[in-house]
């Protein structure tokens, strides 16, 4: 598998801007069509434990009317593509409670009649005190 293929690095940024857009939006039908739709799908996020896409999208329309997104800027972001099919995006970044650093991780599948989707993704707070300098 060939790391970060520049055209699938390219297709994966775009994909996590339109994913990142729609938190903002608050667009349930695009988050939902970013994810595989199957049980074996898991999203992992501060006030979320979802296993299984309807767990994720029951999660996301009941949150639609909630709080906005908890970032308040980027402090890094990764791309690892390992071929042509699979990819990992690790995004650190700032919050609202300026003592705390925010931390998503998502792996990216191709499928051959979907496209890419979300098979699994994270999203985490912990105290900025606590990590070393990069």
């Amino acid at each position: 598998m060939t790391p970060n293929i520049p055209e699938i690095v390219s297709e994966i940024a775009d994909i996590f801007e339109r994913y990142e857009q729609a938190l903002i939006d608050r667009d349930v039908a695009t988050l939902d069509s970013l994810f595989w739709n199957s049980p074996h799908t898991i999203r992992l996020s501060v006030r979320e434990h979802g296993y299984g896409f309807d767990a994720i999208h029951a999660h996301r329309v009941a949150a639609a009317a909630g709080a906005g997104s908890i970032k308040q800027g980027r402090v890094r972001l990764d791309i690892l593509t390992l071929g042509r099919d699979f990819a990992t995006v690790n995004l650190t970044f700032k919050t609202r409670d300026p003592a705390m650093i925010g931390r998503q991780s998502q792996a990216w599948a191709r499928f051959p009649d979907q496209g890419w989707r979300v098979v699994s993704a994270h999203v985490s707070t912990v105290d900025a005190s606590t990590l070393a300098p990069d």
